[in-house]
C-alpha cells in the first residue's frame, strides 16, 4: 500500500456536497489521488492554509498563465495605438476645418467617418486575430495539484491502514478454519 502525497482538486455538483474533513461545513471541493484510491472533501479556505497543504507547481499551468498575460498586453497595446491615431486625426482635422469652407466640411465629415469606421474595424480584426491565434483557457487562482503536509498525510495513511486491518479481521472471523477445533479426547 503506497499512497503518494499528490492530490488533485476536483469540484462536484452542489447537490453532492458533503461535510469538510476538517470543519464539517458543506463543501463541493474534493481532493483525490491520481489513482482514485483515496479522496476527501475540503473547504477552499483550508486549501489556502499553508499549514494544511502546499501547491505543486505545474509547468504547463504557469506557461498558460504567462501566455494569457502576454496576450492581454498585446491587445492593450493595439487599443492604445488606435486611440493615439484617433487623437492625431482629430487634432489634424481641427486645424484643417478652420481653414476649409462649409461645402468641404460635409465631404470631410463623411470621409472622416469612413476612416474612423475602417480604423475601428482594423483594430477589431487585429484583436480577433491575436485572440483566435492563441486560444488560452481561463486559469483560476487556486492550484489544481497539491501535497498535504505530513500530519494530515499521515492521518490519511492511518485511516486507510485501519480500514484494511478491519477488513482483514472481518474476513478472519467469517472463515471457520481460523478457529481452533474442539478437543476430541476424554477429560
Amino acid at each position: 500500500m503506497s499512497l503518494k502525497n499528490i492530490w488533485h482538486l476536483r469540484k462536484v455538483a452542489d447537490t453532492s456536497s458533503k461535510p469538510c474533513y476538517i470543519c464539517y461545513k458543506p463543501t463541493t471541493s474534493v481532493l483525490i489521488t491520481p489513482d482514485n484510491k483515496d479522496f476527501f472533501y475540503v473547504c477552499l479556505g483550508h486549501l489556502k492554509d499553508r499549514n494544511f497543504c502546499s501547491p505543486i507547481v505545474d509547468d504547463a499551468e504557469v506557461a498558460a498563465k504567462k501566455k494569457k498575460e502576454d496576450l492581454d498586453r498585446e491587445i492593450e497595446l493595439i487599443k492604445r495605438e488606435y486611440e493615439e491615431k484617433l487623437k492625431k486625426r482629430k487634432a489634424k482635422d481641427g486645424k484643417a476645418k478652420a481653414k476649409d469652407s462649409d461645402k468641404d466640411k460635409d465631404k470631410e465629415k463623411e470621409a472622416d467617418e469612413d476612416e474612423d469606421k475602417k480604423a475601428e474595424e482594423e483594430k477589431d480584426e487585429k484583436i480577433k486575430a491575436i485572440a483566435s491565434k492563441d486560444q488560452v483557457p481561463a486559469v483560476n487562482d487556486t492550484p489544481r495539484i497539491l501535497s498535504l503536509h505530513k500530519n494530515f498525510y499521515q492521518m490519511r495513511l492511518d485511516r486507510i491502514r485501519n480500514a484494511e486491518i478491519a477488513k482483514r479481521n472481518r474476513d478472519r472471523l467469517k472463515n471457520p478454519t481460523t478457529f481452533p477445533s474442539a478437543p476430541a479426547g476424554d477429560l
